[in-house]
């Protein structure tokens, strides 16, 4: 199920609800959300160990999931993987405004994860931005599983998590370089490590940093900032450019993996940052 990668997905769904309705905050929907959203995700990331058995038994990161080990057989996995979702899926249409919906962008988020950025990978880094857009569905699920509706504000959530992902992506790309190449995925921008990897993942900062702070100046009911928690938001948004920079001054893969460690922060920082400035600002 990849656990840990799967409550990161809930986290963010969890803040696109929160950020979405008002107090008090239905418990049900909120457990619903969360067990939802770790049986899709870990429906996704079983489906995705399934078609890349072969490839995960090539690299030292991956060599020892159950499937190349060989402690489940890829039929086990996929009836479990099966069950993890429709489980998932009944989980997310409890929910009582959006519950529906949610589930169509949940199913959406499958489909692209399985079945193009999966295989994609092996063909172009392409598959870097496809990627990108099933990461940032969990924020815009839970904001649709709050009002059974989006617009402009849940769409500001979305690309502030979408445009994180680039340096993201490209950061662990980069430390992993080797290990991808071996495996025969192409996840390197560019083909190489070098100066277009790190100008795509500065460009990328500098925007997600520009959209993060958009709420603070925007008139909104749904959606506001106000000015301390816009300026954390923005200072850790330098931040986090200023490690892209790095990458684009130096090249080295150090500096790759410091910036692949700030994206692991960056993001729920932000987040918690939003809601908290929801709830008590």
């Amino acid at each position: 199920m990849k656990f840990r990668l799967s409550l990161t997905v809930v986290f963010s769904s969890l803040v696109g609800y929160l950020l979405a309705s008002s107090p008090p905050f239905s418990h049900i929907d909120i457990f619903c959300l969360i067990i939802g959203g770790l049986l899709i995700t870990g429906s996704a990331n079983t489906f995705n160990q399934i078609l890349e058995v072969s490839y995960d038994a090539l690299m030292a990161r991956t060599e020892k999931r159950p499937l190349p080990t060989k402690e489940i057989s890829p039929i086990q996995a996929m009836i479990f993987g099966f069950f993890l979702g429709v489980l998932g899926f009944i989980s997310l249409y409890q929910i009582s405004a959006g519950g529906l919906k949610s589930c169509w962008f949940a199913l959406l988020s499958i489909l692209l994860y399985v079945l193009v950025y999966t295989p994609l990978k092996r063909y172009s880094p392409v598959a870097i931005f496809i990627g990108a857009f099933p990461g940032a569905i969990p924020i815009l699920l839970g904001w649709v599983a709050a009002t059974n509706d989006f617009g402009l504000e849940s769409g500001l959530l979305f690309a502030i998590q979408f445009f994180w992902q680039i340096p993201h992506f490209i950061a662990i790309s980069w430390v992993l370089d080797k290990e991808y190449k071996n495996a025969g995925f192409k996840m390197i921008i560019g083909g190489k490590k070098g100066a277009f990897p790190a100008l795509v993942s500065l460009f990328s900062s500098v925007i997600m940093t520009i959209i993060s702070v958009v709420p603070f100046f925007w008139s909104s009911n749904q959606l506001t900032l106000s000015l301390y928690p816009m300026l954390f938001i923005f200072a850790l948004g330098i931040w986090f450019t200023l490690q892209s920079f790095k990458l684009y001054k130096s090249y080295d893969c150090i500096v790759a993996r410091r910036l692949m460690f700030s994206s692991f922060l960056y993001l729920p920082a932000i987040q918690t940052l939003y809601v908290l400035d929801k709830l008590f600002f």
